[in-house]
């Protein structure tokens, strides 16, 4: 309940600083907490599914099923490159879709449970199966879950931009989907393993754990469905923009590249991170259990930091921001090298990683809401479904390559998931996986970052919104 106040509390107080040059129109909607919390809780919900497959599927696949790791590694860079595919094209029907329900809400009404069933698929491999049947039913499950899951995530991204055009509410709509996005890792680390030994730890327990999960993800779907109304509505964004031309104005949005490219690397990274996580914890720390503990390690102080976001932003901006956290980040990568079988050290590192991480979560989902307005402004095209599926495709893209790349790295390194004591090759794979290779995709991560100035240009851009959205109003009382 505390917790709940204190973001409220700053959400407000961000929502009502002054900006430097006020733009012609506030952009305001009459947002309430129910409003935020209603959106939020929708995070938690794909957190159910998404944290699943960065931390389990892998392990799932080579330690329970027993299918090669190189392989795996192989259909997942596929089916999330493909998926990629999935989300452009979903993006461009969220844009085209007119409802009594409004844009984005019937495509959380009607895909919650579509997308709750192809996750528990996900976990029925049938165990007598060979290795190549179990491969094909490995690569059609996983893919009819991804495209369940573009339907859910970029309505539901979508959603944001819909719902208020105020930069600062958006971010505490931003804000309360990031914080309530680590209760569903929080949920899925520290009971999906607790649960599945309960049930048994075979198999099926696999499969009635995440059928629990499932259904819970569904019910805060529609709790997202109900709470939330699409307010924003002018005559120029309900035109029909061919998709020829919406594709040729995100190609002019450059602030649309830098995000989406920022979000490839930092989602490879934190893919590889927590996909090595079960297996350094079993073969580095010797203890699998303890998953669940580092996680918290891990997402405390970024569950505690996401409420200062607002103010931090406000303050530095969140660019700034976004940089010291990502360095942070990095150097909780760079630390445990010094003892890499040291408990006590990877817990002091997963607590400077969550630290870092605290900006970056609260500030990553908001880029795309800005670059919709920077579009609008250059172009006068308002295609909010096509940008906003940037994140979710740059997610798909990182977290496929991630998935690919743990794969990969442990068949390059002899791992085999069978075996109870694995070689030091091995154990260098879960290195590379588990530490370098994110420490050195988040540096490149600061690169890019320096070039994405649009907080400095923010107020310009909205001053032109206002103007655009005024000569449409203008054009369209005309015709009538």
């Amino acid at each position: 309940m505390n917790a709940m106040a204190s973001s409220s509390s700053v959400t407000s107080q961000s929502a009502s600083r002054p900006a430097a040059k006020p733009a012609p129109h506030s952009f305001r909607q009459p947002l309430t907490i129910k409003d935020y919390i209603g959106y939020g809780i929708g995070d938690t919900a794909i957190n159910f599914t998404f944290a699943s497959l960065n931390l389990y599927v892998v392990y799932f696949y080579t330690d329970v099923i027993g299918v090669a790791a190189g392989i795996i590694g192989t259909v997942m860079l596929f089916s999330r490159s493909f998926d990629g595919v999935i989300d452009m094209v979903v993006g461009s029907l969220v844009d085209k879709t007119h409802s009594k329900w409004g844009k984005a809400r019937p495509w959380l009404l009607f895909g919650c449970v579509p997308f709750a069933l192809f996750t528990i698929l996900l976990f029925t491999v049938p165990a007598s199966w060979s290795e190549t049947w179990k491969v094909g039913y490995i690569f059609v499950s996983y893919n009819l879950l991804m495209i369940a899951f573009s339907s859910m995530a970029i309505p539901y991204g979508t959603l944001n931009s819909m719902v208020t055009q105020d930069r600062a509410q958006r971010e505490g709509l931003n804000l309360w989907r990031m914080l309530l996005a680590q209760v569903g890792v929080l949920i899925v680390t520290n009971c999906t393993y607790p649960m599945v030994q309960l049930f048994g730890g075979t198999q099926m327990a696999w499969a009635i754990t995440y059928a629990i999960l499932s259904c819970i993800s569904v019910l805060l779907f529609l709790v997202v469905f109900k709470t939330q109304k699409e307010r924003v509505h002018t005559s120029e964004m309900e035109e029909q923009v061919p998709l020829k031309e919406s594709f040729g104005a995100l190609l002019q949005n450059k602030y649309w590249f830098l995000a989406f490219f920022y979000f490839i690397l930092l989602t490879i990274a934190q893919t590889l991170y927590q996909g090595g996580l079960v297996y350094y914890a079993k073969y580095v720390l010797s203890n699998e259990g303890i998953v669940g503990v580092l996680t918290f390690a891990y997402l405390i102080p970024t569950m505690a930091v996401l409420p200062l976001c607002p103010k931090l932003f406000g303050r530095f901006g969140k660019t700034a921001c976004l940089l010291v956290g990502t360095v942070v980040y990095a150097i909780g990568f760079i630390m445990p090298v010094l003892n890499p079988t040291n408990l006590e050290l990877f817990v002091v590192a997963q607590v400077l990683r969550g630290l870092g991480q605290g900006p970056i979560t609260g500030a990553v989902w908001s880029l795309f809401p800005d670059t919709i307005e920077y579009g609008y402004y250059k172009t006068g095209v308002r295609n909010e479904g096509l940008l906003y599926s940037g994140g979710s495709l740059g997610q798909k893209i990182g977290s496929g390559l991630g998935t690919a790349l743990v794969g990969w790295i442990l068949a390059f390194g002899g791992y085999n998931g069978l075996a109870a004591v694995q070689t030091p090759s091995a154990i260098n794979a879960i290195y590379q996986i588990s530490l370098w290779g994110p420490a050195i995709l988040l540096a490149v991560c600061v690169v890019i970052m320096c070039f994405y100035d649009i907080d400095k240009r923010y107020d310009e851009i909205m001053a032109g919104v206002a103007k655009r959205q005024a000569e449409a109003e203008r054009r369209n009382a005309n015709a009538h």
